[in-house]
């Protein structure tokens, strides 16, 4: 509840005045030439209704006065937050992202059923990311996937079941494509953050290769989307001395075969230098989880909500009362009270 008039408060200061006024003050009395006919009659004791009449006019008066100082309270019409981060995931799925990573020193250790049972780099990444959407509530979060094209998996939005949705859709090799063209996958999520109104723009870009085909230099993206205010994430992941990757044999099986590290880290530390961002190395998917947890520390949020109200005058609530209250003790004074003369 607020007040649009509280000056009108200060009226209140005249109460007590109008208290004491009733309590000390005394009814006329009517002048006799002479007394001693009625001394000896005897008289019932009747009420002049001072102290009722009074009150209801004090009533009366309090209430005025509040409803002079017009009292409103409302109901909240909208909230709002201010933009938090928008984010989008560029992620590869080229053929290398199913490799599953292995440590040099636990290859001689791993089983067949072992490594079935691992995650390869593209479902690694897809867990990892899932988590860190559900931790970004007030952020806009998009996805891009890309290998020799890219294309967006899910716009900037804020409705993360519908992301987390269309991530779950994501497969190694889901573009029918097995190239790495980095260049043009920076080009296509920096189109979708270009517009935006965010507090801050960032591009976490995840690969296990390097730009080996695309119509746009890596570098020259990095360019395009620093000009635009929009800093980059760089993941190189996959494990060092490289990783297992299953192939199909003629016979329709498959088998598990050794791959090589081919992973251009230098490139993708320039992008994340150019664009003030940071590059990060994950060799498992433990890995991974602690780097997408520091992106989530250095990139926090500040939401505000302005929350608008609508007030409406509720001086009505206080003066029908009072006059109510009047009129009552205009016809209590002019009947049961009356006064004579």
């Amino acid at each position: 509840m607020i007040f649009a008039n509280p000056q009108f408060f200060l009226l209140l200061l005249l109460l007590p005045l109008l208290i004491w006024r009733l309590a000390t003050g005394k009814e006329k009395s009517i002048i006799y030439s002479d007394v001693n006919s009625v001394k000896k009659a005897q008289v019932a004791e009747v009420s002049d209704g001072r102290y009722l009449l009074g009150g209801m006019k004090i009533l009366a008066l309090t209430l005025i006065i509040i409803a002079l100082a017009r009292p409103q309270w409302g109901q909240i019409i909208g909230e709002y937050s201010t933009r938090g981060i928008d984010i989008i995931i560029c992620l590869d799925t080229s053929g290398s992202m199913k490799t599953v990573d292995v440590r040099e020193e636990n290859l001689n250790k791993i089983t067949l059923r072992d490594l079935e049972k691992l995650r390869n780099r593209v479902d690694s990444a897809r867990e990892v990311a899932k988590n860190f959407i559900l931790q970004r509530k007030n952020d806009r979060i998009g996805l891009v996937v890309f290998a020799s094209i890219s294309f967006t998996q899910c716009p900037l939005t804020i409705d993360h079941s519908a992301l987390l949705e269309l991530l779950d859709k994501v497969r190694a090799g889901m573009t029918g494509t097995d190239a790495t063209a980095i260049g043009n996958a920076i080009i296509t999520s920096v189109n979708r953050l270009k517009k935006s109104d965010g507090k801050s723009k960032i591009m976490i870009l995840l690969t296990d290769g390097r730009n080996n085909t695309g119509e746009v230099d890596p570098l020259t993206a990095a360019k395009v989307a620093k000009t635009l205010g929009i800093k980059i994430y760089t993941i190189g992941c996959g494990a060092r001395g490289g990783g297992i990757m299953p192939v199909e044999n003629p016979f329709g099986g498959r088998q598990w075969v050794r791959v090589r590290e081919d992973l251009d880290e230098e490139t993708l530390r320039e992008i994340a230098s150019i664009t003030d961002g940071a590059y990060f190395r994950a060799e498992d998917e433990d890995a991974l989880a602690g780097i997408f947890n520091q992106i989530n520390k250095m990139e926090k949020s500040d939401i505000k909500t302005i929350t608008i109200k609508r007030y409406l005058e509720r001086y009505h609530l206080l003066l029908i009362p009072a006059l109510i209250l009047l009129f009552l003790e205009a016809i209590c004074r002019n009947t049961i009270y009356r006064k004579i003369p």
